[in-house]
């Protein structure tokens, strides 16, 4: 049995997966371990919509084909300027590990290029899992809050459980073509997808460890006995 411990420790983004299906029921015991996550007030704001096989498909095919036309990203949340300082500094560093880890050299646009592609098709996972929430909640910070919460919960069950996940906003960046083939309601905002699936272990990205800053850089302690 893995420690709580050695899950988070343990758990690192999977972006290579195994074309193995996953069961129904090991995904809907994740997700009732997710859902344990605490919300404000209690409100559990969050809904799933988890694709497999053809529906995800043909997700995957109009996002890819959208994002290649020009089509401008139409996702759901506010994605604010560009980031700087040591924010750009620390994105930098996780893309130089994976593209060292993918052979993938600063000027070979070819491989650049389909790195971004398989962001755009989630990775070819078996299994994504739309994550929403309700409409009449837009506009407060608390419900996108909530869903950040149970999305990370979602994807430590996952790890219990011996599958793989990575948040990829990617995959939902032409929303209209998500609600199309997942039938995602008008009711309900479109906050991020997890791709899923059985890690493949042959995939070198997989093995990428990000970097974590220390808990001293972090965290103040006011009040605490030296």
């Amino acid at each position: 049995m893995q420690t709580y411990d050695d899950i988070v420790n343990g758990r690192r983004s999977i972006r290579g997966f195994k074309p193995d299906p996953v069961p129904r029921a090991v995904i809907e015991e994740i997700l009732a371990l997710a859902m344990r996550t605490p919300s404000s007030l209690n409100t559990q704001p969050w809904n799933f919509t988890v694709l497999t096989g053809e529906p995800l498909d043909r997700i995957r095919q109009g996002n890819t084909e959208r994002n290649l036309a020009g089509v401008p990203h139409s996702r759901e949340f506010r994605l604010g300027d560009d980031y700087g300082g040591v924010h750009r500094e620390r994105q930098i560093e996780i893309a130089k590990q994976l593209f060292g880890a993918m052979d993938i050299a600063r000027e070979d646009k070819a491989k650049r290029h389909d790195w971004v592609l398989r962001g755009f098709r989630q990775f070819d996972a078996p299994v994504s899992i739309v994550v929403t929430y309700d409409r009449v909640l837009l506009g407060s910070d608390i419900a996108p809050f909530d869903c950040g919460a149970v999305t990370t919960a979602l994807v430590n069950a996952a790890w219990s459980r011996g599958l793989g996940c990575v948040i990829n906003s990617q995959g939902i960046m032409q929303s209209p073509v998500v609600r199309e083939h997942a039938g995602i309601p008008d009711d309900q905002v479109i906050q991020t997808c997890v791709a899923m699936g059985w890690p493949d272990e042959s995939f070198p990205a997989n093995a990428v460890v990000s970097r974590r800053k220390p808990v001293s850089e972090a965290a103040r302690f006011v009040g605490f006995a030296e």
